[in-house]
């Protein structure tokens, strides 16, 4: 499987999910949009994730590439049918690509917290093995407000609706983290937007206590990481 990998700042890669993929000796690129790196021909790769960033769906001004970042993952998903990925920035990308609209998260979700299966997220094949309810890291102040055309909503939380959705037959997203590291927390927390708004929901010194509170819940953030991957893997080869 030969994978591309769209990134909007840095310390926003795969985590932990670059182990599965080393282990798989799975090849992957990664195009990093905010440093004006060019998106390659779509046509060289097999899947296709996108990570999340500190910027919005709607900031096509400050960041004219949104724009044709949106015009390939429509290409991907809707044309090419193939196999994609997106978390956080990547699920409201993927949304409003299609014609679906975001809007501002009210209260914003920064922390761990529980979401839970849709009887269609029980059913669907991104979720096998993984549990009905379960423990996520969330750091994002926008939300999926309407889904696209023919999305099935696959997980749903009091304060958000759509927290994972399945688009056509292959293409899968998620409001929160799957790829959460040890390290995740705090390097997030260094970029002074992300550490701006943990602060201001949750006061000074909240890095630390978001690190610690995802510490706790580290070894099931990492089962869950595998289950998806392995889950993703299956669906994309077959």
């Amino acid at each position: 499987m030969r994978l591309l990998v769209f990134q909007h700042i840095d310390c926003e890669h795969p985590g932990r999910l670059r182990d599965f993929l080393r282990d798989d000796g799975v090849e992957w690129t990664a195009v990093e949009l905010d440093e004006g790196e060019p998106i390659p021909p779509l046509e060289d790769y097999d899947a296709l994730w996108v990570m999340g960033g500190p910027m919005d769906v709607w900031d096509v001004d400050e960041h004219p590439w949104l724009v044709g970042e949106k015009q390939a993952i429509r290409r991907w998903v809707q044309e090419m049918e193939r196999p994609f990925l997106g978390l956080c920035l990547g699920h409201q990308l993927l949304a409003d690509a299609l014609g679906g609209t975001c809007g501002p998260q009210r209260p914003p979700e920064i922390g761990v917290f529980e979401v839970d299966l849709t009887p269609e997220g029980r059913a669907d094949p991104i979720f096998n093995r993984m549990g009905e309810r379960q423990v996520v890291l969330q750091w994002h102040s926008v939300r999926v407000a309407q889904p696209p055309d023919g999305a099935v909503v696959l997980a749903s939380s009091p304060d958000c609706r759509v927290q994972a959705m399945r688009v056509g037959p292959r293409a899968w997203s998620m409001q929160y983290h799957l790829e959460v590291e040890e390290d995740t927390v705090r390097n997030w927390g260094a970029v002074g937007a992300y550490r701006d708004a943990l602060e201001s929901l949750l006061g000074p010194h909240a890095v630390e206590s978001l690190a610690a509170d995802a510490d706790r819940h580290m070894a099931g953030f990492a089962v869950n990481a595998e289950r998806l991957y392995r889950n993703f893997v299956a669906a994309a080869t077959h």
